[in-house]
């Protein structure tokens, strides 16, 4: 098997994976900020690194898997006063702030369950951790990287750049912005006359009366800033240096710039040596966030309960949609898309099912199609060679999909079923399962009670049809309200056909 290389933003390039400690990985991933549902802009890095978790074990590391919860505020410099985005959200729900960031943490983790991501080693919370916060900011205060005033702490990011450029590790290394230039073409900004610089960034903010989640400090009451509580929570649990750090593209900056600064001044190390990021989940071209008011919550995509939304998407296919393009491109939501993807998941879907019901071959040499065989077989072996080229899931599905006919075709006995030697049809078995199953984490099967439960959804649908033949309006009418009440959603096309989706 070929080794290992990923796509390294630090360095700008592709490189083979040599964990720290040999046989271990450390496993950093920015984790949701539980003030609000989770969108679908949220599904991407977190089955991005649910792949690059799912192939680490597979090649044999022991990985320890952080994956934060920002439930401390994730408060906003730019252009307002400091905002506590869950308190203020608390206040609209008439919650308590804890019972909100309860709330949104069951509904995150029920959809990452959906979505069949696998539960991270070690998930700790912003909250559980002001007191390493704390000493962190403390140390960056004692060796002069920060300043306090009116209570507030600031990172002096000038300084920070001044001092570590010698070092050759700037303020920029990783998003490759120049501070000069930031500083040339920064925004006057309100709310920032307490700072020295204004690309300084808060590390501790001093807490107004009507702020509801404050702590005491040495600078009094307050809240942390957003980039402090990733530097603090890594370092605890994955040491001074670790790994993998991943995110979405859009930490790149300022986060993860912040978290190598603060971190580097701490512990005079860059705290991750692979930074991964995944790209962007776009509608109509545009980043999906709700600053920008286009989010569509994965309930909403599992329930079709959106108005862009055209139908209800199981989330295996949103899975699929995602994993059928490279991580570090662009994907554009549209119904389209998805419908697409629905069928394509279909079809795999379908020929899993053919080939695990495939009797075994008998192995007569005679009877082997040695193209065919040379073909399945170098269709195979690529899985395991882009899974090493920086984890290429949609080149894995394209194999997968030449192979469906061929697995039909041995199905529906167009093929012969000794057209492959029992060595490559073992093989094939294996392979496919282990990676449908095990490696991408698509559940395909279709159970017996799903299989009952469309039946019985069906045979009301005839009975619907059959009263509006009959123009039976009342009796049509209660199927499809008495439906809808338990979830069931029944939609009329002009032709007079009946779908339907579960809510």
């Amino acid at each position: 098997m070929s080794e290992l290389k990923v796509y390294n933003s630090l360095t700008r390039e592709k490189e083979v994976f040599t964990p720290i400690t040999p046989g271990h990985v450390g496993l950093y991933v920015c984790g949701p900020t539980v003030s609000g549902e989770s969108h679908l802009g949220h599904a991407r890095p977190y089955v991005t690194f649910d792949i690059v978790y799912r192939w680490l074990m597979h090649l044999g590391y022991k990985v320890r898997y952080v994956r934060n919860i920002t439930d401390a505020g994730h408060f906003e410099e730019e252009g307002r006063a400091a905002e506590d985005k869950i308190a203020k959200k608390a206040i609209l729900e008439k919650l308590e702030p804890m019972e909100l960031v309860q709330k949104y943490t069951n509904l995150y983790h029920w959809a990452m369950h959906q979505l069949n991501t696998l539960d991270p080693t070690i998930e700790p919370t912003a909250t559980g951790h002001i007191v390493e916060q704390i000493g962190m900011i403390e140390k960056i205060i004692a060796d002069g990287y920060a300043y306090v005033v009116n209570g507030s702490v600031y990172f002096d990011v000038s300084k920070y750049n001044n001092d570590f450029s010698k070092k050759g590790e700037p303020y920029g290394i990783l998003s490759g912005r120049v501070l000069d230039e930031m500083i040339a073409t920064t925004r006057d900004l309100d709310n920032q006359e307490e700072k020295r610089n204004t690309n300084d960034f808060a590390l501790w903010k001093n807490a107004p009366p009507e702020h509801i989640m404050r702590w005491k400090s040495p600078w009094g009451e307050g809240f942390p800033g957003w980039h402090i509580e990733c530097s603090a929570m890594s370092t605890k649990y994955l040491g001074e240096q670790f790994d993998i750090h991943g995110g979405g593209m859009d930490l790149q900056f300022p986060h993860h710039e912040c978290e190598i600064a603060q971190s580097n001044v701490c512990n005079d190390k860059i705290p991750a040596r692979y930074w991964i990021h995944n790209n962007m989940i776009t509608i109509n071209g545009r980043k999906m966030g709700k600053s920008y008011n286009n989010v569509i919550t994965l309930t909403q995509l599992f329930s079709g309960n959106n108005p862009v939304l055209a139908q209800a998407y199981h989330p295996m296919v949103i899975r699929f949609f995602i994993l059928q393009t490279h991580y570090r491109s662009t994907l554009d939501f549209s119904n389209e898309a998805l419908q697409a993807s629905e069928k394509g998941l279909k079809r795999l879907s379908e020929a899993y099912e053919n080939l695990k019901k495939l009797p075994a071959v008998s192995g007569e040499v005679s009877a082997v199609n040695g193209e065919l065989d040379d073909k399945v077989k170098k269709l195979i072996a690529g899985f395991d060679e882009f899974m090493n080229d920086d984890f290429s899931t949609a080149k894995i599905l394209a194999n997968m999909f030449e192979l469906v006919p061929v697995i039909n075709g041995i199905k529906d006995k167009h093929i012969a079923a000794d057209a492959l030697s029992a060595e490559t049809f073992r093989l094939l078995q294996d392979k496919v399962k282990l990676y449908i199953e095990d490696i991408l984490g698509l559940q395909l099967h279709i159970t017996a009670d799903d299989n009952k439960l469309e039946g019985i959804i069906n045979l009301l649908i005839n009975m619907r049809k059959d009263a509006r033949t009959k123009k039976d309006y009342a009796t049509s009418d209660r199927i499809r309200n008495e439906l809808q009440a338990i979830g069931i959603q029944l939609k009329d096309d002009k032709d007079g056909n009946i779908s339907y989706v579960i809510n």
